[in-house]
């Protein structure tokens, strides 16, 4: 019974902290650090100087700005999610099924009861707060806190892939002070270190009688938190006035993961309780990006992102008393993203801006879940900004968020068992469907120069 329910919670409860964790392509990814950078989908990300949102995007860049400024906004995402084609099933053993002891033999039972409503992750505000200070013409310092990477879907309490995952919430905030040196005219160099602290929760449904009514499910969950310590380096290149070159590198984050375990039946009763550990490193990641002045009004700019997904390859998670709780292969494989955008000086007041992303997933087919069903995305984007004084500039955006329609198959064989028939799986179930994601991000920043 213990192991059953460690494993059920627990493999989730990793697959989520990955995807919470540092920056990767695809997934549930957060860009959500700079509207600015929004409206023209984040293509200048390391090389494009315009405020104090470069902490995060190029510590390097801070010395290219002229005055200490705060930048502070946030974006607000409605996300629509839609599931179609649904099959559920589950098995059961046939002795069991005829209301006698466990036989061995599986035989079908029917489809599970329950809906599949989509729009499970909802609305969610994220917001930022980046500061810069130049103290000359070749130093600078900043700092930084904001939220990297999040996860939730929360299903209906019918839902018919329960048994796979009903819940699940992560959130990262991350604490970034940063430093950046200008050697001269061309060249800079910037680094920062990232506090990063994840609490989380994530539940799914157990069948605890024949019938698999959803009203006699054990709810399983498990909920935690960790902080760890990471860090970003940048360069920026400017070889001429019109041309800027930047790269950034954020490094892999160590995390020693704890967390409490409870399994709760119907009536209410703990039916077990536990701590379980796990160690997972998420992967480094560069992002290179080039500006061009195209004209006095225009600046077209680049930028691609790698993600090295591909040191992700199994969870494995041990407990107090288990050695091993579960050990299941990811597969993931590294990741690129790729964005092109460009800026207009529509006049000194006005500036108009426009991008297009593309960001490919790590997952794979095999191994996708209804917790994050995610697959490759396009984001189209458009933003403004408007400065009426010379201190004061306040930045708009609205992103549109399609994702590739994605398959989730999944199949478990390790449901009913209890302390009647010595922990030992007497059921399974499968839950295959389509999923259509999108999402709308409406953003606004102010920026204050002192």
């Amino acid at each position: 019974m213990k192991n059953k329910f460690n494993r059920l919670t627990l493999a989730a409860a990793v697959t989520a902290a990955a995807f919470t964790s540092q920056a990767q392509a695809g997934g549930f990814q957060l860009n959500e650090q700079s509207v600015s950078g929004q409206g023209y989908g984040h293509a200048g990300r390391s090389s494009n100087v315009q405020d104090a949102t470069i902490v995060f995007g190029n510590p390097a860049g801070m010395s290219f700005l002229d005055r200490a400024q705060l930048s502070a906004g946030a974006t607000y995402l409605v996300v629509n999610n839609d599931i179609s084609n649904v099959t559920a099933t589950r098995n059961v053993d046939s002795g069991v099924a005829m209301g006698g002891m466990p036989n061995g033999t599986q035989v079908p039972a029917g489809p599970i009861p329950g809906g599949n409503e989509g729009d499970m992750v909802g609305n969610k505000a994220i917001p930022f707060a980046f500061y810069a200070h130049p103290v000359n013409d070749r130093l600078a310092f900043g700092f930084g806190v904001y939220a990297p990477f999040g996860s939730k879907t929360d299903y209906e309490d019918d839902f018919q892939g329960r048994y796979f995952g009903n819940y699940t919430e992560v959130t990262v905030v991350s604490a970034q002070p940063t430093v950046s040196y200008r050697f001269n005219e061309q060249w800079s160099i910037g680094a920062g270190i990232t506090y990063n602290q994840v609490e989380g929760e994530l539940r799914r449904q157990i069948p605890s009688v024949q019938s698999y009514d959803p009203t006699g499910d054990v709810d399983a969950r498990v909920d935690g938190d960790d902080e760890a310590w990471g860090y970003n380096i940048g360069v920026m290149y400017q070889p001429v006035p019109e041309t800027t070159l930047g790269l950034t590198y954020r490094s892999e984050v160590e995390y020693e993961l704890e967390g409490d375990f409870k399994a709760t039946d119907p009536m209410g009763n703990v039916v077990r309780s536990d701590n379980a550990y796990l160690d997972l490193t998420t992967p480094e990641t560069v992002n290179f990006s080039v500006t061009q002045q195209m004209t006095d009004r225009l600046k077209l700019m680049f930028g691609a992102s790698w993600s090295r997904w591909s040191k992700f390859q199994e969870i494995r998670v041990t407990g107090d008393t288990i050695p091993e709780i579960t050990n299941e292969t990811q597969n993931y494989s590294n990741a690129w993203a790729f964005a092109v955008g460009g800026e207009y000086q529509l006049n000194p007041q006005w500036v108009l801006r426009a991008g297009l992303s593309l960001d490919e997933t790590p997952s794979n087919d095999e191994h996708r879940s209804v917790r994050i069903p995610s697959d490759d995305r396009r984001i189209f984007s458009l933003g403004a900004g408007w400065t009426p004084t010379e201190a004061l500039t306040i930045d708009f955006a609205y992103s549109y968020l399609t994702e590739h329609t994605t398959r989730i198959e999944q199949t478990r064989a390790d449901h009913l068992a209890s302390p009647a028939t010595g922990g030992v799986p007497v059921g399974g179930a499968t839950y295959a469907a389509d999923y259509k994601n999108e999402a709308h991000g409406f953003g606004a920043q102010l920026t204050y120069r002192f």
